[in-house]
């Protein structure tokens, strides 16, 4: 059995994550997501919108995933690599160039990064609905008069 491994926030589910998924999940026979919990995403500067838990439960749900584990800190790849017997990690071709997959997972597995899924990214979409108007206490659906 090929095992493949990816890490990530995944917040604000969207339509690259999913092509991630799955383009991660045809590389092998079971798909690990390590997921950045909230505590290790604040470390980064981040913050995410779902919490762990929902964010989790979310990824648990699409069939691509056979496994959710937590990322807790950066140091980890190498022992979740050895722990779960992973064959190959994939990232999004934008950690290509980073010390945290290159150099630490070299020679532990094979490394695979995928080119992004064009158009769509969760900064794009959080910048895309901070230009939009909050609709408040708008009960009407469209083509319906008040």
């Amino acid at each position: 059995m090929k095992k493949i491994l990816t890490y990530g926030t995944f917040d604000l589910l969207h339509y690259g994550h999913i092509e991630l998924l799955r383009r991660a999940r045809e590389q092998g026979d079971c798909l690990i997501v390590a997921l950045s919990t909230d505590e290790f995403n604040a470390l980064k500067g981040k913050q995410a919108y779902h919490s762990y838990k929902v964010r989790k439960q979310m990824l648990e749900a699409i069939s691509y995933v056979d496994r959710v584990i937590p990322e807790e800190n950066w140091e980890q790849k190498p022992a979740d690599v050895r722990l779960f017997e992973i064959d190959t990690v994939v990232m999004g071709d934008d950690w290509k160039d980073d010390a945290h997959f290159t150099s630490t997972l070299e020679g532990l597995c094979n490394l695979v990064f995928l080119p992004r899924t064009p158009g769509v990214s969760t900064s794009n979409i959080k910048g895309d609905l901070k230009l939009q108007e909050p609709v408040e206490g708008n009960t009407q659906l469209p083509g319906e008069s008040a």
